[in-house]
C-alpha cells in the first residue's frame, strides 16, 4: 500500500468512529448545497457598460438641480423611491434600515462637466417602502441575464430584512473607457 492509500485509510476510519451515517450525509449535503450556492452571492463588480471608475473628482453635483427629483442626472438608472425623500440621503439609509450588501451599477453623465460617471445603486431594506419620490428610469438597463446592471430586482437578499424600503445613487468614480465586455 502507497502512503496516500495507507493516509486515506486512517483519515477514514476516524472519520467513521467520530462520526455516524446519517451525521456524515448531512454534512456532505450541506457543503454540497453550500458550494451550489456560491456563485449566487454579491460580487463588487466595478465596471458599468464599456467603463471603469477612476477616483471622483471632490464636488460633482455642483449647485445645479434637484437631487431629489427623477430627473437629476445621477438618477440616471434608478428604479424606486429615492432615500432622500425618505429620511435618508442620495448616499445613506433612512433610520431603521439597512444598506443591502447587493448592489447594481449605472454610468450617468454630467451634464454640469459633459462627463460619465459610474454610479452604485444601492437598496435599503427592513421598513415598509417609502412611497415617495419614485423614480422609474431605465438608461443603460440590461437584461435579466445581466443581473448587477438590471434594476428590476429586489436587491434586498442580502439583507436581514427583504423588506425593500428606498435606494441610494452613490458616484463612485469618473467613467473612462476600458476593454469590452466579452
Amino acid at each position: 500500500m502507497s502512503l496516500l492509500d495507507k493516509w486515506m485509510e486512517s483519515s477514514s476510519r476516524h472519520m467513521a468512529r467520530q462520526m455516524g451515517r446519517r451525521s456524515f450525509l448531512a454534512k456532505l449535503g450541506g457543503l454540497m448545497a453550500g458550494a451550489a450556492a456560491l456563485p449566487l452571492l454579491p460580487v463588487a463588480r466595478g465596471r458599468a457598460s464599456n467603463a471603469r471608475a477612476s477616483a471622483p473628482p471632490e464636488d460633482i453635483d455642483g449647485p445645479v438641480g434637484d437631487p431629489n427629483a427623477c430627473e437629476y442626472w445621477r438618477n440616471c438608472a434608478i428604479d424606486g423611491f429615492l432615500c432622500g425623500c425618505c429620511g435618508g440621503s442620495y448616499k445613506t439609509c433612512p433610520p431603521g434600515t439597512e444598506m443591502s450588501p447587493a448592489s447594481w451599477i449605472g454610468t450617468c453623465r454630467n451634464p454640469l462637466d459633459n462627463k460619465d460617471y459610474v454610479i452604485w445603486y444601492n437598496d435599503c431594506c427592513g421598513s415598509n417602502p417609502c412611497g415617495r419620490c419614485f423614480c422609474n428610469r431605465n438608461e443603460g438597463e440590461r437584461p435579466m441575464y445581466h443581473p448587477y446592471r438590471n434594476n428590476d430586482i429586489n436587491w434586498c437578499a442580502g439583507a436581514s430584512s427583504q423588506i425593500y424600503n428606498c435606494s441610494t445613487a452613490m458616484v463612485i468614480g469618473l467613467a473612462v473607457e476600458g476593454q469590452p465586455e466579452k
